[in-house]
């Protein structure tokens, strides 16, 4: 949509630094999940491949994460489940640096992750984008009630 742009500087609450698609949209064709260039317009390397921006479904995963979601989606999936996640993210997200880049590239799975989960948001973004991601998949089962 023409209007992409403005609609996303608005729910950052301030204007995008890199080059960015929208690939899920809520069900009123809000911008839900971006799916970021490995390089901020500067060269900045941006390890953050999808971005959950949605506001509703940001503010759930809030609450989760503020009631021990982290450490409960740790305990609960299998550690070599969730580096197989990061292991793929990094994966797709770095077969898409310009060819020849020799800069700083982006680092770690997941958000920047390297071991474990670091930010739901960020799988929950990866896993309604089409990934494949055990820590997405839990997040849904939890938030589901709350956003459908």
């Amino acid at each position: 949509m023409s209007d992409d742009r403005a609609r996303v500087r608005e729910l950052l609450g301030r204007d995008p630094q890199g080059t960015f698609e929208v690939v899920v949209r809520d069900t009123a064709g809000d911008p839900l999940v971006l799916r970021n260039a490995p390089l901020l317009d500067d060269g900045t390397p941006m390890p953050t491949r999808y971005w959950l921006i949605g506001r509703s479904v940001v503010a759930a995963i809030g609450r989760l994460e503020a009631a021990g979601g982290v450490r409960q989606a740790e305990a609960e999936i299998d550690p070599d489940a969730i580096a197989g996640a990061h292991a793929r993210y990094a994966a797709e997200r770095d077969a898409h640096l310009p060819a020849g880049h020799v800069g700083p590239r982006p680092s770690g799975g997941v958000g920047g992750t390297r071991l474990g989960v670091k930010c739901l948001h960020a799988h929950y973004g990866y896993f309604l984008a089409g990934g494949d991601d055990p820590v997405g998949r839990w997040v849904d089962e939890r938030i589901a009630a709350v956003m459908r």
